[in-house]
């Protein structure tokens, strides 16, 4: 615009700014249109604008329990959470975020849920899924989940029933500590900020035990170490929580680490308090579904002494008494239903169970009377069966009172331990104890489900209490699965589950160091209304599961005569002091034994399997370069011989473990991997192996993974044979007996010292053909490591061959020891041409003839200086006298007859009962006869001492 002003006017070429088109609102001249500028443009020409800091008002406590600096922090992240609190120790943090619904449902319980989750990012980690994201809870996080739950919900108020929601979630993690203890504190911290009525704080606590010594919040290595893991929960002054995992620790020992936690415990509470204070919100009235005085006394009225009727008759069974309480409960709701009363129609199943408590607890503390008419320390009858499923690794049927469980175990291969993906602890688990509990064992209608938070609890806590008497790895290198299937349930199926475990694990022949028994106690107690104290109370051994209903406490004891390996608490009421549960501790040592007792006289021992239709599992030990070899490209080799055997093969470091659900299929896959790995050669040890090649004297086997042997034609039958080819095929498989070695190096196999002997008479049979089997056996190493030693030779063979193996650098040695060098078929012809050369050679190396024609003159031989020499001018040894074995000399001439024709040779008889052999030569004469006679000369010995003669020259 100022362009066009200067060119119409110069004058207009300086305009004040207020008379400038922009300052009126218009835009600038464009394609020769005028228009008004937008606000953004005018906003353009002013100083551009800065985003505001936004100020996140967070407050923090920060504290220390055994040594560990721990911080508690609100109000950076999830402001939008009723409660939200950041728990951290060290580099391992945890959120914890709670909710509440606002609806006013009539319900008769809370419906509380608490959800853990571990995701893969808090460790720097993709999830190895398909996906690649995190899926439907592990084991891992519903026990945590579990964790978090038992001790927060008995401190909600009586009659709140609105839902409430706890979300928590691991942010980062170290390795070094587990969140889930961190978790129930930051949960316990975020209700108090909330506006959600509860009666906390709580402080959880982890106890380890390293040399004796208790350690506070032990690290993740440090629990490798420690016999015992101790989690405790609790308020100022009462006991909610206790899970422990131990290796037979004293009942003393453990009443030391619980009044040892406590006061660690507590430290958590006061941190809580501060932060509540500062950042906590006020508590909300919510509506309470309380049971109105009117409709309890009512109630009571008229259902209070049928029932105490029916308590009071330990003829009842437990659905016996179901049924009968029921039908009260329905005589009730007539009488109601008839006057109206819609109020008291809306809590009748809560009243009418109100009353049941009051009468059964009120007999139990003033009569000492239980509900089936036992004493309170007395256990249920016992039922303990081993081995009722023979089919089976190892089985067992348990049961006390009405409740029965069946438990059986499998063994598998190290390959089989389940993986495990959580956040710390280990990476594999070899010991898995998996609990069901189907709706017929309570006569229900249900669905089967997935994961289920009781089903894993109950089995986790199995798993424990029978981990502390396993085998060590290194010894029992086995994965073992126990699958518990409870029968039927009338209470403590878990306990039940522990005996039962460990009966069939000694069935299994799984060797335990001794059987471990479980046991329930309860708790009935009479509280002060106006103190909240407990006057009086009762501790029930093995309770009912009515009992763990109307009672107070469910606490579970697992363990051996020597002490603990197991132990879950879970109550009721807002707290029970220390005393009561170091108390009930005894009690549960007392029934404990009595169940030992009965399960040792069932089986006291590891079985010891020894039926072929029982599963069968071996180890065997290779090396890498083998292991591999069996595996093959891809493991193609290895899943071949499991779809071809049905066993199953695990591959470890120098190891396979071999399963198979019985014998005759162990056998299978033993023999597969033997074929194609070999093991070591025993003298006397009958293999199988394939024909691969058939010649005048024998067969070459292969066997034993690749081995070759010699089959000779006298090692065929116990009758004589004339043609190889009449007895066996190539490609024919055979069971063959290891005889021995040969000087070349050959395994002497033989056929049939595997078959039965024919009837001959006494003397004829030769004994030297097959060695005995009483004597010690001998092994040499496999083929191929080492060079081949000599140990006995062929009578057959002439001394050029040992002449030949020395030059190679082999000694003679003790057959003991011996490592066997294989040579092929083809090899072995070689070494038998090069052996006939040998032999057929004058001393100075020159081939000749040994059956001229008559008169036939031998040309003279040149020395090294060009003169010829005329070898018959050397002198020739004659024996004077009959011919003996001390004579006979190398260059001795003697007159022979031919005894025996044999395919490679002849047997000549010396004279004087000295018998020597003569070799056919390569394109000699062959065409003798029995009592020919042939002048022959003495050229080596064999090892035996057994004359090799050679036809001397005329």
């Amino acid at each position: 615009m100022a362009s066009m002003a200067s060119r119409a006017n110069p004058l207009l070429n300086h305009l004040p700014h207020f008379l400038t088109w922009p300052a009126l609102g218009f835009r600038t001249i464009c394609s020769g249109r005028l228009g008004f500028s937008s606000l953004s443009e005018k906003l353009a020409d002013t100083e551009p604008s800065v985003a505001g800091t936004k100020v996140l008002e967070s407050f923090k406590e920060e504290f220390e329990i055994g040594s560990r600096l721990i911080t508690l922090e609100t109000g950076k992240i999830a402001r939008f959470a009723n409660g939200a609190v950041v728990l951290g120790m060290e580099e391992t943090k945890v959120l914890s975020t709670t909710t509440s619904s606002k609806g006013n449902d009539v319900r008769d319980f809370l419906p509380l849920t608490v959800d853990y989750q571990e995701k893969q990012f808090a460790q720097g980690v993709i999830p190895n899924t398909f996906m690649r994201r995190e899926g439907a809870p592990k084991e891992r996080e519903l026990l945590c989940g579990r964790l978090i739950d038992r001790p927060i919900r008995p401190l909600f108020p009586v009659g709140f029933f609105h839902e409430v929601q706890v979300m928590a979630s691991v942010l980062s993690s170290d390795g070094k500590q587990d969140p889930d203890v961190m978790a129930a504190n930051a949960t316990s911290a975020a209700l108090m900020l909330s506006d959600i009525p509860w009666g906390g704080p709580i402080g959880m606590i982890r106890i380890g035990r390293i040399d004796g010594r208790f350690v506070v919040n032990p690290t993740m290595d440090e629990l490798c170490l420690s016999d015992l893991n101790l989690v405790y929960a609790c308020t100022k002054d009462k006991t909610l929580m206790i899970d422990v995992q131990a290796r037979e620790i004293s009942e003393k020992d453990l009443k030391a680490g619980l009044r040892f936690a406590h006061p660690e415990a507590v430290k958590y509470l006061e941190p809580q308090i501060r932060l509540a204070t500062k950042a906590g919100k006020h508590k909300k009235d919510y509506r309470l579904s309380m049971i109105s005085d009117k409709t309890l006394e009512k109630v009571r009225e008229l259902a209070e002494s049928p029932i105490e009727a029916i308590f009071t008759d330990p003829t009842y069974g437990k659905f016996e008494r179901g049924e009968a309480l029921e039908k009260i409960a329905q005589d009730v709701k007539r009488v109601f239903e008839e006057e109206g009363d819609e109020e008291s129609l809306k809590f009748l199943p809560k009243a009418v169970d109100t009353v049941r408590k009051k009468v059964v607890r009120k007999r139990i503390i003033e009569q000492g009377m239980r509900l089936d008419g036992r004493r309170l320390d007395e256990v249920r009858p016992l039922y303990c069966e081993a081995g009722n499923l023979p089919q089976l690794h190892g089985s067992s049927l348990f049961s006390r009172g009405d409740t029965q469980v069946l438990c059986t175990v499998t063994l598998g291969a190290p390959t089989d331990a389940q993986r495990l993906e959580s956040l710390v602890g280990p990476s594999r688990k070899r010991f898995m104890l998996h609990y069901s509990f189907p709706p017929f064992c309570i006569n229900e209608v249900g669905k089967r489900g997935g994961l289920n938070r009781r089903e894993v609890g109950h089995g986790t806590l199995a798993e424990k209490a029978l981990l502390a008497v396993l085998p060590p790895e290194d010894d029992f290198p086995y994965t073992v699965r126990i699958n518990s299937e409870v029968m039927a349930s009338d209470g403590s199926t878990s306990m039940a589950t522990v005996c039962g475990g460990s009966m069939a694990l000694m069935d299994a022949g799984i060797p335990l160091r001794e059987h471990v028994a479980g046991v329930s106690v309860g708790l009935i107690s009479e509280v002060d209304p106006s103190t909240g104290t407990i006057k009086d109370y009762r501790i029930l051994t093995d309770i009912l599961g009515l009992e763990d209903h109307l009672g107070d406490m469910d606490f579970k004891i697992a363990g051996t005569r020597k002490g603990v390996t197991a132990i879950q608490l879970d109550i009721k009421p807002a707290g029970i002091p220390l005393d009561i549960v170091c108390e009930s501790l005894d009690h549960g040592l007392k029934g404990r034994i009595q169940i030992l007792d009965h399960m040792e006289r069932e089986i006291n021992a590891p079985r010891t399997q020894d039926d072929r239709n029982a599963p069968q599992l071996a180890t065997l030990k290779y090396a890498n370069d083998s292991i591999r070899r069996l595996v093959g490209p891809l493991g193609a080799l290895k899943r071949k011989i499991e779809e071809e055997t049905g066993g199953r093969i695990s591959v470890g470091d120098g190891t396979l473990t071999l399963v198979a659900k019985n014998q005759s299929v162990m056998d299978k896959v033993l023999e597969k991997i033997d074929f194609i790995l070999g093991r070591e050669i025993e003298i006397g040890g009958i293999y199988k192996g394939v024909v691969t090649s058939i010649k005048e004297y024998g067969a070459f086997v292969e066997f034993n993974g690749g081995q070759q042997g010699l089959l000779h034609i006298s090692e065929l039958s116990h009758e004589p044979v004339s043609r190889v080819s009449d007895v066996v095929s190539i490609g024919e498989k055979l069971s063959l007996m290891c005889t021995g070695q040969d000087v070349r190096g050959n395994i002497k196999l033989s056929l049939k010292a595997t078959l039965p002997r024919p009837q001959s008479k006494k003397g004829n049979v030769d004994e030297a053909s097959v060695p005995s089997l009483k004597e010690e056996p001998k092994y040499w190493a496999p083929a191929g490591d080492v060079f081949s030693e000599q140990e006995k030779q062929d009578d057959t063979l002439k001394e050029s061959l040992l002449s030949k193996n020395e030059v190679d650098g082999a000694k003679p040695s003790s057959f003991s020891v011996t490592p066997i060098l294989i040579r092929s078929a083809a090899e072995c012809d070689e070494v038998e041409k090069s052996a006939g050369l040998t032999q057929n050679k004058s001393k100075n190396g020159k081939s000749k003839s040994s059956l001229r024609k008559k008169g036939q003159k031998e040309p003279n031989s040149i020395s090294q200086d060009g003169d010829e020499v005329d070898q018959n001018s050397d002198t020739e040894a004659e024996v004077e006298g009959p011919i003996t074995a001390r004579n006979l000399k190398l260059g001795t001439k003697v007159t022979a007859t031919v005894c025996q024709i044999r395919t490679r040779g002849l047997v000549l008889d010396l004279g004087g009962g000295l018998r020597g052999m003569y070799r056919f030569e390569t394109n000699g004469r062959k065409d003798f006869e029995i009592g020919d006679e042939l002048r022959v000369e003495c050229c080596s010995f064999s090892t035996k001492g057994i004359p090799v003669m050679s036809l001397a020259e005329e």
